[in-house]
């Protein structure tokens, strides 16, 4: 007799679709019930989710409270890189598995892109040129280029080394960048054919013409970037974050920015998102500001599900997944080793 599962599917982006989901648990030699469902409170979640075996999806609702309700749930698996949504400890506690999806063919290369993008639109004051030409202030225009410096020769601080900063790494030596790096959970031997040199993170901050963040957003990197490493920056220095909003003390690099510690920024997250319109730095010419966008691409989009459908099918046919973030976490069933 085939095992039967239950798999809830939160908040899908690319529609109500679950093809490539269905596609891949498919792949399993069980009956699985894939539910899509949409929740927007603790209480919601619980009630799709309570008799689940693993859900697909993350976000803020997934609290202590409501991982005591997932009874039978063995593992949280994000559409995302980022997992900061999600009560780790209390899903520790609760012998579920989180995972998250750090595929290189969905995200690594778009984000590692949009950051390269990023930087080279502040560099070159492009979104300032642009809305000067646009408006007809073409001598203003070109008043304002310096100062400017070059983009070969300068150097790329990269914060947190993981797979998308290191391909940001790869990618900015193309234009003759140097770069060095600080992760306190990766070694040398790790970053070095990706050109990457490891230091401390004050002496990133102090050596680099651009600050890219990568780590993911924990507890132990929140508000890591605040005044203090402002402070210690270039005054010609940009800071760029594709990754969570909350590693940057937005206050601080709004202080930053308006007391000129720094040059600009490149910014495609926020502390609170959707921004407030009222926010200062919406109204700086020195920031550009995207949407929380860097993974998009309708390509990456239409692959974006097959990793986490995967690592469900894996932890329900008894083996771990491939990308377990609280590794140390006993599960609810015996799982096998992958090698």
């Amino acid at each position: 007799m085939k095992s039967r599962f239950k798999v809830v599917a939160l908040g899908k982006l690319s529609g109500d679709s679950l093809t490539m989901e269905e596609k891949e648990l498919a792949k399993l030699n069980a009956e699985v019930e894939l539910v899509q469902a949409k929740c927007n409170t603790e209480d919601e979640l619980m009630k799709v989710a309570k008799d689940a075996d693993a859900i697909l999806g993350g976000g803020p609702l997934f609290t202590r409270r409501v991982m005591e309700a997932l009874l039978k749930c063995r593992a949280i698996v994000t559409y995302s890189v980022g997992f900061d949504g999600i009560d780790v400890d209390a899903a520790t506690d609760m012998g579920i598995i989180v995972v998250n999806n750090p595929s290189r063919a969905w995200c690594v290369e778009e984000v590692s892109n949009h950051t390269i993008a990023l930087l080279l639109v502040c560099a070159k004051k492009f979104t300032l040129l642009n809305d000067l030409t646009r408006n007809g202030h073409w001598a203003e225009a070109r008043q304002v280029l310096p100062p400017m410096g070059s983009i070969y020769g300068q150097t790329l601080g990269i914060v947190g080394c993981g797979s998308i900063g290191r391909m940001t790494a790869k990618k900015a030596q193309c234009f003759g960048l140097r770069v060095l790096g600080n992760d306190p959970y990766v070694d040398q031997s790790l970053v070095c054919e990706y050109g990457i040199t490891l230091m401390s993170l004050p002496r990133v901050l102090k050596e680099s013409d651009f600050v890219s963040v990568h780590t993911p957003l924990d507890k132990q990197t929140w508000h890591l970037i605040g005044e203090a490493e402002f402070k210690q920056m270039k005054p010609t220095a940009y800071l760029i974050n594709t990754a969570r909003g909350g590693i940057i003390d937005e206050s601080a690099l709004i202080k930053a920015l308006q007391e000129k510690w720094i040059a600009g920024a490149g910014l495609d997250v926020f502390e609170k998102e959707p921004i407030d319109p009222s926010n200062p730095l919406l109204k700086m010419d020195n920031v550009v500001a995207i949407p929380h966008t860097a993974s998009f691409s309708d390509e990456a989009l239409d692959i974006q599900p097959i990793n986490p459908a995967q690592e469900v099918a894996r932890v329900l046919s008894g083996q771990w997944p491939r990308n377990p973030i609280n590794k140390t976490v006993k599960p609810k069933v015996n799982l096998v080793k992958q090698d």
